[in-house]
């Protein structure tokens, strides 16, 4: 079954030669628009880093565990998904997944290392689009999923369907901060509302069906998680020890 699974996914990046970045890109942005979205991400970066100092204090394994799900950030986000309909490649972004795992404020710090790396050696995003991507996908990509993922269980919806919910959210408030992203920085004297409405319409053909596969790929490591390794859940305060025993 292994050997299946290695074959299909080698053959599927064998069929898809070119890889069209859907981070916004480097030069798109005006350079007072690069420096807005750095400054409003830049605190969103630090009290990460200080949750992070914090939480690795205590625990010694903490920090390997943030390498592991920067790793699968890292993976997920350089994903090229193809849409035959728009003739392009999109990917899902994972940071549902490190949000209901590592806290919100950590998944930014997550997005921003997956980020950089992508836009230093793979030219996908930018340099000085950094803080734009790291506003779109680390921020309102990871306490979009976060929320959803906490309302839900508050409601007490089954947790898979709760990490389904915040893997569509954080997917969906991803791209809809990138269309406002990009409305914002290339519109010049036109008006602001109706490019943002035509930016993104012509997301809605990629990022719906992403959405509902990043709502599987949440789900299905939360599904995991919870069936291999609840004690992990346990220890990250996503599920209760009596919730765990059961």
């Amino acid at each position: 079954m292994r050997k299946a699974l290695l074959f299909v996914f080698g053959f599927y990046f064998l069929l898809v030669p070119d890889v069209h970045a859907m981070h916004v890109s480097e030069g798109i942005l005006p350079w007072h628009w690069a420096i807005f979205w750095y400054a409003l991400s830049a605190p969103f970066i630090a009290l990460g880093l200080y949750k992070l100092k914090a939480a690795a204090g205590g625990d010694m394994a903490f920090k390997p565990l943030v390498g592991l799900v920067t790793a699968l950030v890292f993976i997920i986000s350089s994903m090229p998904v193809p849409v035959p309909v728009v003739g392009s490649t999109s990917h899902p972004c994972g940071t549902a997944m490190s949000a209901i795992l590592l806290g919100p404020s950590i998944s930014v710090i997550v997005a921003a290392c997956a980020l950089l790396i992508q836009a230093l050696f793979l030219s996908h995003g930018g340099v000085s689009t950094l803080g734009a991507n790291i506003f779109s996908m680390g921020v309102m990509g990871s306490f979009t999923g976060y929320l959803a993922f906490r309302l839900l269980r508050a409601a007490r919806v089954n947790m898979v369907a709760c990490a389904f919910a915040a893997g569509l959210c954080a997917d969906w408030a991803t791209y809809f901060t990138t269309s406002v992203e990009l409305a914002s920085g290339i519109r010049g004297d036109g008006p602001f509302l109706p490019l943002l409405l035509k930016i993104a319409a012509a997301f809605v053909p990629t990022q719906v069906p992403l959405g509902i596969l990043e709502g599987a790929i949440t789900a299905g490591m939360i599904s995991l998680l919870l069936r291999r390794r609840p004690d992990l859940l346990v220890k990250m305060h996503i599920l209760k020890q009596e919730e765990a025993a059961r």
